[in-house]
């Protein structure tokens, strides 16, 4: 549905006007502050959308007659608003009357009320983008989990930081054995190595006895043979026995020093317990970057794998973004582009768009603007603070007139009549 022709007349702060709008493109309704620009595309919204866009005061401030709004469209509706209370009455190709109904089937909301899109924020604008798509849950439940492991990690990661620093502040002794000793053990083993040392003592000395013995009877030899030999078997046995007695001296160091010793060996333990806990941290750290990777990857793949209502359009963590640039970062005509283009998906039977306040862009800018408008077959009526030769028609004091001067409706000091009755004037 395009608008081919508009008609009205005491609307708001509009006496009386015709326009044909262009079929495909811009249609620039021009004029300098408060001469009724706003007030034709308030008439259309109405016209079209209902009671919902109704103006609080419709009815144009000392008007004899009655508001008129006419508008036909190229797919043969004529839609009207007249009478006292401006009611509605739809007519399609065939004569038959229709109602609001109709309209709502073919109108977009946001090709009435595109500022209302413009001006949403980021969060708005991303919202109506996917339910556009019919992914809105899908992607809000990923970017939750996205969210939630993102959090997750966050989290992991100051602990493991925390842990790492902890550790790092710690003292560590390199001579400090792996495990704490035990006192009683090195008292056991001491006591073990002196009742060796016993022993020895005690076969020490009775060597040197046998062998002061093995003198003194040596002279007795009849009468000692046997004796001797029994002695020197003895002697012989005990020769080959180690008489060196062992030090205990490096155990009674290491008794006098356990206290120290087992200190560096708890904080070695302790350090070393930090930084395996560090470790565990930083690989569920990771673990956690390669599920948000793989999310967001899934992420993706939705919005790929969706009919995008303008090529480089997506949703980044609840933004709306054009080729990878938010919102506040395209220009003006961009910006109208993607509405327009969203606009029009939200419904496709819809194939035009009302914009207020052109101004805000620059000749080039328009001129990139209307260049997309031609291309996707799409029809805007909008409104400029000019009388330049940019616009379709210039609107003074509530009447129409083309950039060049000429009264596209005449002016007349009585109220017009019903729009009805313009082709006589």
């Amino acid at each position: 549905m395009k608008i081919v022709s508009l008609e009205m007349a005491n609307v708001k702060r509009i006496k009386a006007l015709r326009l044909e709008p262009t079929e495909n493109g811009l249609t620039i309704i021009g004029g300098k502050n408060g001469q009724g620009k706003t007030s034709v595309l308030d008439a259309i919204a109405y016209a079209l959308g209902g009671e919902n866009y109704a103006p609080s005061s419709l009815k144009r401030d000392g008007a004899v007659g009655d508001t008129f709004i006419h508008i036909e469209t190229d797919d043969g509706l004529v839609i009207e608003r007249k009478g006292k209370n401006a009611n509605l009455t739809v007519t399609d190709s065939t004569g038959k009357r229709e109602g609001q109904r109709l309209l709502n089937s073919l109108l977009s909301k946001l090709a009435i009320d595109l500022p209302k899109f413009l001006n949403a924020n980021d969060k708005e604008k991303a919202d109506i983008l996917l339910q556009i798509l019919g992914i809105g849950d899908q992607l809000a439940a990923i970017d939750r989990d996205i969210k939630a492991k993102y959090d997750q990690r966050r989290a992991v990661g100051q602990l493991a930081d925390q842990k790492e620093k902890a550790a790092a502040d710690m003292p560590w002794h390199e001579d400090a054995p792996k495990e704490k000793v035990s006192v009683k053990e090195l008292i056991d083993k001491q006591q073990e190595i002196l009742a060796r040392n016993g022993i020895k003592e005690e076969h020490r000395r009775k060597y040197e006895s046998n062998k002061a013995e093995l003198l003194r009877v040596s002279g007795e030899i009849d009468r000692l043979r046997q004796r001797q030999k029994e002695l020197s078997e003895e002697v012989r046995s005990a020769e080959s026995e180690d008489f060196t007695l062992e030090s205990t001296t490096e155990l009674e160091k290491q008794i006098a020093n356990f206290e120290e010793t087992n200190r560096r060996v708890a904080e070695n333990e302790d350090r070393t317990r930090r930084m395996e806990e560090a470790s565990a941290m930083r690989e569920q750290y990771d673990s956690l970057t390669a599920e948000i990777e793989d999310a967001r990857a899934k992420r993706l793949a939705l919005l790929d794998g969706a009919d995008l209502p303008l090529p480089g359009l997506s949703v980044e963590d609840g933004v709306l973004m054009l080729n990878g640039k938010a919102w506040d970062c395209l220009s003006g005509s961009q910006q109208l582009i993607v509405g327009a283009s969203i606009a029009s998906r939200l419904n496709p039977n819809c194939k035009f768009v009302l914009i207020d306040k052109l101004e805000q862009l620059d000749l080039d800018s328009l001129g990139d603007f209307d260049s997309w408008l031609k291309e996707q077959g799409l029809q805007c009526i909008g409104t400029r603070v000019s009388t330049g030769g940019e616009c379709s028609i210039v609107i003074e004091d509530g009447e129409a007139e083309v950039p060049d001067g000429t009264v596209i409706v005449p002016k007349t000091k009585a109220d017009p009549a019903p729009l009805g009755d313009l082709d006589d004037l």
